[in-house]
């Protein structure tokens, strides 16, 4: 078995070249899709300013079962994972743009994951989104991240009910990242289905333009 799946995956990018930007974003793509599927997002966020990059799952998945099956189950395929997304964060740190203007994103398994590497490596991003998922692990696992992740932005969003992400894992990652000193805002949609919903997008407009507005 392979022990590290995803390294050596491309990553591929959008918007404006990483060392003209101002700000970055991670754009982490969900199961069965691509990091070209996740970069099509950029049409409706896209404000200037901004480099976009997406990491690639290898076989188009970050890890083989369900978020909320032990831990182990999902090994090595999660920890090459979350490596994976730290190997494109370091690489917006290398070309100077600082965590507080680096913007965080997934959708789905990759929303997951996001929200699962920044509990894992607290500390001040430009802001997280989280669109429908949660922090991996069984239901009822103890939630124990060390770090601050003090005035970070959260935004979780997630439709209710949803085929895969009970809205109930969505309150659990609330409460959890808000006790780690996150600032969370929370949005469930009634009967919005396994999608993100231009609410979910406008709001990530916002948290960007915070961030443009900042930089200047």
């Amino acid at each position: 078995m392979q022990t590290s799946p995803h390294q050596g995956q491309p990553i591929e990018s959008a918007g404006v070249p990483l060392l003209e930007a101002q700000c970055a974003m991670v754009l982490v793509h969900g199961r069965g899709a691509s990091a070209e599927d996740i970069l099509t997002l950029v049409d409706q966020l896209d404000q200037g300013g901004f480099a976009y990059l997406a990491p690639r799952a290898a076989g188009s998945t970050w890890y083989p079962n369900s978020f909320r099956t032990p831990l182990e189950e999902n090994e090595p395929w999660l920890s090459s994972a979350l490596a994976a997304v730290g190997d494109v964060v370091e690489t917006i740190d290398g070309a100077g743009i600082p965590r507080d203007r680096t913007i965080l994103l997934g959708f789905s398994q990759g929303a997951c994951l996001t929200l699962e590497y920044v509990a894992r490596k607290p500390r001040l991003y430009g802001g997280v989104a989280g669109l429908t998922g949660a922090l991996i692990g069984p239901d009822g696992a103890a939630r124990e991240y060390a770090g601050s992740l003090e005035r970070t932005v959260v935004f979780l969003g997630c439709g209710d009910p949803d085929p895969h992400v009970p809205p109930s894992r969505v309150d659990e990652t609330e409460a959890v990242l808000a006790g780690m000193g996150a600032s969370v805002t929370k949005r469930i949609y009634r009967g919005l289905g396994h999608t993100i919903s231009p609410d979910e997008i406008e709001f990530v407009r916002r948290m960007m333009a915070g961030l443009l507005e900042y930089s200047l």
